[in-house]
Formats: C-alpha cells, sequence, structure tokens
C-alpha cells in the first residue's frame, strides 16, 4: 500500500557534467521524470509512495526501474515495455541554474500505460493520487489518464495535479493547452507555475487566474514562484509565503520537491486540502518550500532530492529570501 500513488512518465534526464579533455561537453545520467522525482520526494518525507507507469525494457529502464526500487517506491505499477524505448531529455543549464530541454521520444515507453491493464487496487490502497500531463501526447496514455483519474474520484481519493508545460512534447501550442486545460477540474490539488497559470486560466492576474481554476473545481492552488516563494489559494484564504535563501547550482526537480514534500504534509495531517487550516497551511508551504531550495543545491533530480532531516535543517537554519 502507498499513501502516495504517482501516475506518469519516468525517464532519464542527461545533466550537465563539465567537459571532456578535447573541451567536449559531458553529460551525466540521471533518474527523472516529475511523477517519479514527486514519488520519491513523497517518501524520503517520511510517507509511503508508488509509481504507476511504463518505462522502456532497454538499459535505461531497467536502470529507471532499480532506481525507483532502491528509492524505497513501489514499482508494482511500474511495467517495462518491449516494444517502446524509454523517454530522454538532455539538459541545458543557463547561469541562474534554470533549465531548458531537449526530448527524446517520438513516442516514449510512457506513454504506453493502458488503463484496462492496471491493477485498480494500487489505486483502492492510495489516499493520493498524482499525475502530470505529458502521457497526455500520445495513445494509449492520452486516455487512460483521464480514466484513471475518475477512478480515483470515484473512490473518494485526493487527486493532485502538476500540469508541466513542455512545449516541444506537443504538437502545437493550442493543443497542448487543451489537453492540460482538460484534466484541472478533475484535481483537487494543482501545482502550478506563474507562466503556467496564465496560460491555462487566460489571466494575467495571478489572483484571477487562481480563481478560475477554483471555479473549477479545484480545492487547494498552489503557485510556484520560484525565488519568490509560493502562493496559494483556496475557496476560503490565500497565502503567500518566502522561500530559503539557498545557494542554487540546479532547478531541475526542485518544483517536483516541492510538490511531493507538500503532498507528504497534507497526507501526514490527515486533511484533505479544503479541510486545511490557514496555519496548518503555512507550516505545509514552508515545509514544502524548503524541500525545492535544498533540492536545487545539488545537481540532478533524484539524486538532489532531500531527505526531512535535511529540510528540517533548512529550515531551522537558512533565513527567507526576501525579493
Amino acid at each position: 500500500m502507498a499513501d502516495i500513488l504517482s501516475m506518469g512518465e519516468l525517464l532519464i534526464d542527461f545533466t550537465p557534467s563539465g567537459t571532456g579533455p578535447d573541451g567536449q561537453m559531458l553529460f551525466a545520467r540521471n533518474p527523472g521524470g516529475a511523477p517519479a522525482n514527486v514519488a520519491v520526494q513523497a517518501r524520503r518525507a517520511g510517507v509511503s509512495a508508488g509509481f504507476l507507469g511504463c518505462v522502456g525494457d532497454d538499459m535505461f529502464g531497467r536502470f529507471l526501474f532499480d532506481t525507483l526500487k532502491e528509492c524505497g517506491i513501489d514499482v508494482t505499477g511500474l511495467a517495462l515495455d518491449g516494444e517502446y524505448a524509454t523517454s530522454l531529455a538532455f539538459v541545458q543549464l543557463n547561469e541562474q541554474g534554470d533549465r531548458d530541454f531537449s526530448f527524446y521520444r517520438a513516442p516514449g515507453a510512457d506513454t504506453r500505460l493502458d488503463a484496462g491493464k492496471v491493477d485498480k487496487k494500487l489505486i483502492d490502497d492510495c489516499r493520493v493520487l498524482c499525475f502530470g500531463s505529458l502521457l497526455l501526447t500520445a495513445e494509449p496514455a492520452r486516455s487512460s489518464v483521464p480514466s484513471l483519474v475518475d477512478y480515483a474520484r470515484a473512490h473518494g481519493k485526493i487527486t493532485a495535479y502538476d500540469p508541466n508545460w513542455r512545449p516541444p512534447l506537443w504538437a502545437s501550442r493550442d493543443k497542448g493547452v487543451a489537453a492540460m486545460g482538460s484534466l484541472l477540474g478533475k484535481a483537487d490539488i494543482v501545482k502550478i507555475s506563474e507562466e503556467e497559470l496564465a496560460l491555462l486560466s487566460g489571466k494575467t492576474d495571478m489572483e484571477a487566474g487562481a480563481a478560475e481554476l477554483l471555479g473549477q473545481g479545484v480545492r487547494l492552488v498552489v503557485v510556484t514562484l520560484g525565488a519568490k516563494g509560493c502562493a496559494a489559494y483556496t475557496p476560503g484564504f490565500a497565502l503567500h509565503r518566502n522561500t530559503y535563501d539557498t545557494q542554487v547550482r540546479d532547478t531541475t526537480g526542485s518544483g517536483d520537491s516541492f510538490f511531493g514534500a507538500l503532498l507528504s504534509r497534507i497526507v501526514l495531517s490527515g486533511c484533505r486540502p479544503d479541510e486545511l487550516s490557514g496555519e496548518a497551511l503555512r507550516d505545509i508551504l514552508d515545509f514544502a518550500n524548503a524541500a525545492g531550495a535544498v533540492c536545487a543545491t545539488k545537481m540532478g533530480a533524484i539524486p538532489a532530492i532531500p531527505y526531512t532531516d535535511d529540510i528540517e535543517l533548512c529550515q531551522r537554519t537558512t533565513p527567507f529570501l526576501v525579493i
């Protein structure tokens, strides 16, 4: 049984790793994929976590399978597909540690998730089903994701959505936005960037954009703001929390770390998102901000995801970053 079941892509992030003797850029193989990162962070923050998805039955897919298993993730729902290759992403970083991606996925094995082959008991036994939008780029996952989310909602599970806008993976901007927007009304919690919020709500004002999502039935909208921390909106109140002033090296996975930490604390609270008090949500956001801030001090995604002790140390010893 997993408290948090994370559904979606699992892939290889090739991250910059210096240069070779001839001056050519080197890349390190790192396990990644937003839903997988969320699962690992939830596990390292003290709750049980499982993964639901597909990878290729190749050297990369088997590496990813073993990595999640070694991280304590329940991999019962992770299938190895012999016909499609594991997806790859090459990451470029600017001087601030922010990322740009080049994907090799046409389509990848991650899009082979088939609701008809999924053991629904994995969803029956979880408390939170976390999902993203990237599996909507190809069938059968395009149909499977909403079907499985609907099943989770029908059985009383908390649903948590990260739209995770990646323009290169969509045939067109309009198709990508429409597909991402189709999942909003199925989510109790949405973790979203300021850019994604404007894209999906059609509103340039953040409060108006959050109100648009709340109007679609979302119970908690959390907007990540990078160095400015985060803002949270519920039907009853709104909060802004600053993040922590750590030395950023690589932001790959830091948003996923934030989300996994947030979901872990919601599970531990025993509350549904619309039952959280302002004080409880403030503490949850501070913990999530610290997780993302610590993650960004290291290279890669899963290798950089912190444990509870490291997160709490950051909270005790690191000042807030005020911009």
